[in-house]
């Protein structure tokens, strides 16, 4: 008798090929968004920083000057600085009121923070994913979490 050896080819069969693309497509449904959301979570420290850096600016002009009114004027202290994420602004409707607000841009559009002269922060849009809008605080996280 002879024996015939069976001769198997090396290498994947559909179905495990199909198997393994399946997983990763599932790993990257759930694994960019969450990267995406970081990314972003991860901008809106250095705008809120620099909002309370403003603050802190104008509260200094005002000790100098007794009013606000300038302020935030061409070559002024609080000149509202440039950023790739956020437009910086300054509205001084009075001479002891202010508002600073910080406006996204590019991939962070839909976010506006704002503080004012008493220390209000407060989050005045977010995309619509990102939950409701709370009164007086900054939102950091998705879900409307401050």
């Amino acid at each position: 008798m002879r024996q015939i050896s069976q001769c198997r080819g090396r290498g994947f069969t559909l179905i495990e090929l199909m198997v393994t693309v399946a997983i990763i497509a599932i790993l990257a449904a759930v694994g960019i968004p969450m990267y995406r959301d970081h990314v972003i979570r991860g901008h809106i420290p250095p705008a809120i920083a620099t909002l309370a850096e403003m603050r802190l600016k104008m509260e200094q002009y005002f000790q100098d000057n007794r009013k606000y009114t300038d302020a935030c004027n061409n070559g002024a202290p609080v000149a509202p600085p440039t950023s790739n994420e956020f437009t910086f602004s300054c509205d001084i409707p009075g001479a002891e009121t202010f508002t600073l607000s910080a406006v996204g841009k590019g991939k962070m559009t839909g976010f506006t923070y704002t503080i004012n002269q008493n220390n209000e922060k407060k989050t005045t849009a977010l995309p619509s994913n990102w939950g409701s809008v709370p009164a007086t605080c900054w939102v950091t996280k998705k879900g409307g979490g401050c």
